[in-house]
């Protein structure tokens, strides 16, 4: 039978949910605001940045009156639709890193494990059962020109310090079992497994205990300035009360923003998502995987896979659709054929486990900026700050955006705010009708990129001289 026969069986009775939502322990949302409210500091976002704003706001001052807006409920976002790999990396990865700010990429890279750190304890702190395994991760080759890049790769992690293992493609399958590996490299360092949506219903009970109120199903509909001509406030409208604040700092991502100037620089792309039943130990067997390792290929088209904590695999990744005006919400989540594709590949990478099932399939939007990093502004005299744009790797990265966000809605000079990656914007994407056609065009040639031994070509070449990119 044919890895697409094999894929459309196992589909068969796939449920369109993500799996990490898909709890009794789901926590009842919180009432929507119906009054009028006025507070030190009101977050607008429920996901991870505005969880760990949340967060960190009082904790360094407990006094501070607080709440969050969500438009929906929290964790419906990126921050509970994402695959749990928890990475310190805060450039979206290191070669990424040397390309954008190459005088300040060491610095990066020790803030980056500094944050990953904070988080790691803020979960113990608050006694967050959200399962975090540090399983390092394993990058793999599925083509020659791949296993050419593990070797460059590797040779620019040592040169910065970091632990890395070249391993042959026997040695790669003997960690997990896959007749398309050809290589891989070990990172035993910085990256953490865990369960995204318990970690942000953790995040919330911990800021609740602290007196942080939660408005969830309330979209923040406008913010306008109030007072004279320096930070002195805002005010904050929904469709049923007003929020009045001396700061606020907005956290919708890839979500359609009440700051016009955020939509210049994030764009939001649908990643799609498959979760199989949990393996038998004879499946488990057949594959290995005893490490636990998140594991990737290095293409540029990629997916990325881990096993879940009941042993189920999760898979994502290869396609990052973008919609023409930005568009999300359900009318754009589910695309049956990119379920198909994803999971014929699932099975031309493990055959053995033919017979094997999904139980669920999801997608999210993933916002992403034209250098794959998070971007930060300020609006409204100074009493607003934003942060956006992680390109599918913040579940850590959140908690140093929220953290560079509140320094510069309170008007500190830190080593956050001084990095260049925070001071300089990266290069806006087009307005529609140029920004669907310059992505598309981007997205075939990444596609000719890869079939072509990962020789970018003059569209992509172009856009590499001018540091700019599109991802997910």
């Amino acid at each position: 039978m044919s890895a697409e026969a094999i894929a459309t069986l196992a589909l068969a009775e796939t449920r369109p949910e993500v799996f990490w939502l898909d709890r009794p322990e789901r926590p009842e949302p919180s009432p929507c605001l119906d009054t009028d409210l006025n507070v030190d500091l009101v977050v607008v976002g429920g996901g991870f940045t505005g969880l760990w704003t949340a967060l960190t706001a009082i904790e360094a001052d407990p006094g501070r009156s607080i709440v969050v807006l969500e438009a929906d409920t929290i964790a419906f976002g990126a921050s509970g639709r994402n695959g749990g790999f928890c990475e310190a990396s805060l450039t979206h990865g290191l070669e990424n890193g040397v390309g954008h700010w190459p005088a300040e990429v060491d610095k990066l890279l020790h803030l980056g494990d500094g944050n990953l750190q904070g988080l790691l304890d803020a979960i113990d702190r608050h006694d967050i059962g959200c399962s975090p395994e540090p399983t390092g991760a394993l990058n793999v080759a599925v083509t020659p020109w791949q296993a050419d890049s593990l070797v460059d790769s590797a040779s620019l992690h040592e040169a910065h310090g970091m632990s890395v293992t070249l391993l042959d493609a026997a040695s790669t399958r003997s960690q997990v079992n896959s007749p398309t590996y050809l290589g891989g490299a070990w990172h035993p360092d910085g990256v953490v497994m865990l369960d995204p949506a318990r970690l942000a219903w953790g995040l919330r009970r911990a800021v609740e205990s602290l007196g942080v109120r939660f408005f969830e199903n309330t979209p923040a509909r406008s913010i306008e300035a109030i007072g004279g001509g320096g930070p002195t406030g805002v005010r904050i409208r929904t469709d049923a009360g007003a929020v009045t604040a001396r700061r606020a700092v907005v956290a919708t991502n890839a979500f359609r923003p009440p700051i016009r100037r955020i939509r210049r620089y994030v764009a939001p792309v649908y990643d799609h998502v498959l979760v199989t039943e949990p393996l038998s130990a004879d499946q488990l067997s057949a594959i290995g995987w005893s490490n636990r390792q998140g594991l990737s290929d290095m293409g540029s088209q990629f997916h990325y896979y881990r096993l879940t904590a009941d042993d189920r695999i999760l898979w994502g990744g290869w396609d990052a659709l973008y919609h023409f005006g930005n568009r999300v919400g359900p009318a754009v989540e589910h695309s049956p054929g990119t379920s198909r594709m994803l999971a014929t590949h699932f099975f031309e990478t493990f055959p053995q486990l033919e017979g094997l099932s999904f139980t669920h399939r999801w997608s999210g939007p993933i916002a992403t900026t034209s250098r794959f990093t998070c971007a930060w502004g300020t609006s409204h005299n100074g009493a607003v700050a934003w942060a956006a744009g992680y390109t599918g790797l913040g579940v850590a990265a959140s908690r140093f955006g929220a953290r560079v966000a509140l320094d510069l809605v309170d008007g500190r000079a830190t080593e956050r705010t001084e990095l260049e990656m925070v001071r300089r914007s990266p290069f806006p994407f087009p307005p529609e009708p140029l920004r669907w056609p310059a992505i598309q065009i981007t997205r075939r040639a990444i596609q000719r990129s890869d079939q072509r031994d990962g020789k970018r070509g003059p569209w992509l070449a172009l856009l590499d001289k001018f540091g700019i990119g599109f991802d997910s």
